[in-house]
């Protein structure tokens, strides 16, 4: 469709001129010679854009703005006003207005001014759709479960999304759906018009992730040809997800402890400190009370994060909410890979439940979507699904296990720890989370001799 123009100017000449001229251009145009005929035309036409002359002979240019606005926060409007109301034209843009354009102006001029404006609106009205969608898609109630303890978490996350300044720290562990909780608590409060940034604490060096979290500035260490803002700034006014908090190192904790005293971050090299306005959530797989203990964690830092906290218990102590994940899962694959699949046959289902899922919900989902690709049929049945019954799983590999010739444990542990991290591709933070130990202690095993 063509887009609206609303022209609203005392100068028939000029209103006949521009009306004429973009038409031409392709928009569809209305006129207005009045204030009170502006307010009219806009709200039975409901234009795309409107250029607003300051002076008018019934009221000021200034208060059709204000009742525009009043009205719709969103349609752009452009002031024309001569050379002598460039005042005026400063205060319009305090108002509201868009853009302001001096009389007299040359139509190609008027052309390009219309043609930005109307830019601008559909990237905000894109930004808009997919706020929305993420609004959406991190809606509660998209949150399937029926375990009563998800449902209290899900109760005490919509307070704390309501509370936009309180940190969270949320436990569990790795697929059980941290991030869906961080999200769906900054989606569904009043800081969701502005960023989430989320960061995986673990993925990151000791130096890169300082620098990443709080920004440097130029000439800070070799290669920091520019100054940079870190992740707390981009987030200001919005939300910083911290995943993986309890692989950061000391330095970066008192950094991260120093800004939920003071609210404010220094920069990496930097002598300045700069205020920003974050909430902070934090996730983590470790017991970081125990990590406490050990000394691998900062007391005062983690009596800061856990303000308000909970523990999302493992799918496999939520057994109720496997068919209901099944479903939800067979009907977004459905929709994503063009299929009809209706769900899983009654063999299948068994299988999927009795299974005790160490990868947790993205486990699962990685099973129905490898399924749904290779079900033929209406139903997934246990041919789709790589996983054995738990019963003759265990009693394959205890006689396998049976079958093999005596070894020392060391050496056994050893080289079950060097599969580990050959299969996370040697990433040591990935590993030693499979393996439920602290980096140091895979380390320890790693640099070990045996015989």
């Amino acid at each position: 469709m063509r887009p609206s123009v609303l022209v609203v100017d005392d100068e028939k000449l000029l209103l006949h001129s521009l009306d004429r001229a973009l038409s031409r251009e392709g928009y569809r145009v209305v006129t207005a010679v009045r204030g009170d005929e502006a307010l009219a035309a806009f709200r039975e036409h409901g234009p795309d854009v409107i250029l607003l002359d300051v002076k008018l002979p019934d009221i000021n240019g200034l208060q059709v703005l204000e009742r525009i606005r009043e009205a719709d926060g969103n349609v752009p409007v452009i002031v024309m006003t001569a050379f002598s109301g460039i005042k005026g034209a400063v205060e319009a843009i305090k108002l509201g207005a868009h853009d302001y354009i001096a009389k007299p102006f040359d139509i190609e001029e008027m052309k390009f001014v219309l043609a930005r404006c109307l830019a601008s609106r559909k990237a905000i009205e894109e930004v808009d759709k997919i706020r929305s969608k993420r609004k959406e898609c991190y809606s509660y109630d998209n949150i399937v479960t029926a375990h009563p303890e998800i449902r209290k978490m899900i109760d005490l996350s919509r307070r704390l999304a309501a509370n936009a300044r309180s940190t969270v720290l949320i436990m569990g562990e790795s697929g059980t759906g941290k991030e869906l909780f961080a999200n769906a608590i900054h989606y569904n409060g009043p800081r969701s018009d502005n960023p989430i940034v989320t960061v995986n604490c673990a993925a990151l060096s000791e130096g890169l992730l300082e620098s990443e979290l709080f920004g440097h500035e130029k000439g800070a260490f070799t290669g920091a040809i520019k100054e940079k803002q870190g992740m707390f700034e981009l987030a200001d006014r919005g939300t910083l997800f911290l995943d993986e908090i309890g692989e950061i190192t000391p330095k970066t904790q008192v950094k991260l402890l120093r800004f939920l005293e003071e609210k404010k971050i220094r920069r990496v090299g930097g002598t300045r400190k700069i205020e920003v306005d974050v909430r902070i959530i934090a996730a983590t797989n470790k017991d970081l009370s125990r990590a406490v203990e050990e000394g691998m964690f900062r007391e005062d830092l983690y009596y800061r994060l856990n303000v308000i906290s909970f523990v999302i218990p493992p799918l496999r102590e939520r057994k109720s909410d496997i068919p209901l994940l099944v479903a939800r899962f067979v009907e977004d694959f459905n929709r994503a890979l063009n299929k009809n699949v209706r769900g899983c046959d009654e063999e299948a289902l068994a299988i999927l439940s009795d299974y005790p899922w160490p990868g947790n919900i993205r486990e699962l989902r990685n099973i129905i979507e490898r399924a749904i690709l290779l079900c033929e049929g209406s139903w997934i049945q246990t041919t789709d699904i790589p996983l054995e019954p738990v019963a003759s799983r265990g009693k394959s590999d205890m006689t396998k296990i049976a079958s093999l010739d005596p070894f020392p444990l060391d050496k056994v542990v050893k080289s079950y720890t060097e599969g580990v991290l050959f299969r996370f591709q040697g990433n040591r933070s990935r590993a030693a989370e499979a393996l439920k130990i602290t980096r140091q202690r895979l380390r320890r095993i790693l640099k070990s001799q045996v015989d």
